[in-house]
């Protein structure tokens, strides 16, 4: 696959100021959705004013970052607002495995924004700048028709049980394998349903959209404000408890884990190794905290630090992807044996999603909990982090956890 660039030769962005939208997800017009929302901020968008396919390889995110640069450095801008997310954004997707060419960023025409008691609308191409016109009703799906994925569950163990072996013959520490299903509705899948139901159920996530990739995703890889950058860690999981004791016993035991606080390690330790040379000042905490979800809780080390130079928050993406928490350790073995053990290409699954602005700020996450939406048919990914001790059934049940976000965002 070649890099395709479809853009004008000038883009004439204006953002103005507005009153508060309330619900950013109401706002999206049609399913063609491009979303970045937690705790009802961040941005939604519609339309392309640009779009960037870029093709695998190790520059990927140099390459976009550069002609994302020469397309907003050559645009007309008026940003009455000024803030983080005005002016011309990118939203984007990056594939999972470097050499994958599922790489997209969209410039969308329109955007509208809610942040920090502001909120905001930015056309691009058009002389005024209306508001959302709502095209096409959110339709629910219906008729679900489920099925394995690229390996039936027996196989997926099966799978699990070599990795295991492998860690224990000392060839790695640690591998993130997943494994996805497959789902067929009667008609096209609105990606704003699944938004709906995303953000309304899990708040405290960022639920996003993008080229047909859907999810909300726990964990912020790095959000760059400035010179500043925030980064949350999550590795070590365990299903919520059915009543308050067993909720507070699980929570317990996973912090207590061994084989969880070692996943997690390896996870905080990478992060920590790749933003130090970046970085004037860098915190990571000396140990992980819990961090409650409506249907999981995790591990969880909030990382905070100041960038030493002007970089983009690609840069930085591009620094820390893929960690631990989606790919294992040593990071070359554990993606050779992920291509091995896996049995499919994960497509943008566990690859950073986010957006870019025009200064280099943004927010980028890791895609989980997301399903890629074509038509008709969603695909759902799940991963489960596989060290020495991990017990094959006790990663599949972990995976089936994993999928219960998007069933739910799908089945209402």
């Amino acid at each position: 696959m070649k890099l395709a660039v479809t853009a004008p030769d000038r883009l004439s962005v204006r953002t103005v100021p507005v009153p508060d939208p309330g619900d950013l997800i109401s706002g999206l017009p049609h399913p063609a959705a491009l979303a970045w929302v937690r705790h009802g901020e961040g941005l939604v968008g519609w339309g392309e004013a640009a779009r960037l396919t870029l093709p695998g390889g190790p520059d990927r995110f140099t390459t976009a970052t550069r002609l994302l640069h020469d397309i907003f450095a050559a645009a007309d801008i008026d940003d009455q607002v000024a803030v983080p997310g005005t002016g011309p954004v990118a939203f984007g997707g990056f594939g999972f495995d470097p050499g994958s060419d599922d790489s997209v960023l969209i410039v969308p025409r329109h955007v509208l924004g809610r942040r920090d008691g502001h909120a905001w609308l930015t056309t691009i191409g058009t002389d005024q700048a209306p508001g959302p016109t709502l095209l096409r009703p959110p339709t629910a799906p219906t008729t679900l028709t489920w099925s394995d994925g690229a390996l039936p569950a027996p196989a997926w163990e099966s799978a699990v049980a070599t990795a295991v072996t492998r860690i224990r013959d000392g060839h790695l520490g640690k591998v993130v394998l997943a494994r996805d299903l497959t789902v067929h509705a009667g008609e096209p899948i609105d990606a704003r349903v699944l938004l709906r139901r995303l953000a309304d159920r899990f708040p405290a996530c960022y639920t996003f959209s993008c080229a047909g990739l859907v999810g909300a995703t726990p964990e912020l890889l790095i959000r760059r404000t400035g010179g500043h950058i925030e980064s949350l860690v999550l590795a070590g999981t365990t299903a919520r408890g059915t009543t308050p004791t067993d909720d507070t016993a699980r929570a317990d035991r996973l912090f207590d884990s061994a084989k969880d606080r070692e996943e997690h390690r390896y996870a905080a330790e990478m992060v920590r190794d790749a933003l130090t040379p970046l970085c004037s000042h860098l915190h990571v905490p000396a140990e992980p905290e819990l961090l409650t979800l409506p249907n999981l809780i995790h591990l969880a080390s909030p990382v905070r630090g100041h960038l030493t130079a002007d970089r983009s928050v690609l840069d930085v993406v591009a620094a820390l992807h893929p960690t631990p928490a989606v790919a294992g350790t040593p990071t070359p073995t554990a993606l050779d044996l992920i291509r091995e053990l896996e049995g499919m290409d994960r497509g943008r699954y566990a690859g950073p999603v986010g957006w870019v602005d025009a200064r280099g700020d943004g927010e980028w996450g890791i895609a989980l909990r997301c399903a890629q939406i074509d038509g008709t048919r969603a695909r759902l990914f799940a991963g489960c982090g596989i060290v020495a001790d991990s017990d094959p059934a006790a990663e599949l049940a972990e995976a089936h956890t994993k999928f219960g976000a998007m069933r739910h965002a799908l089945q209402g």
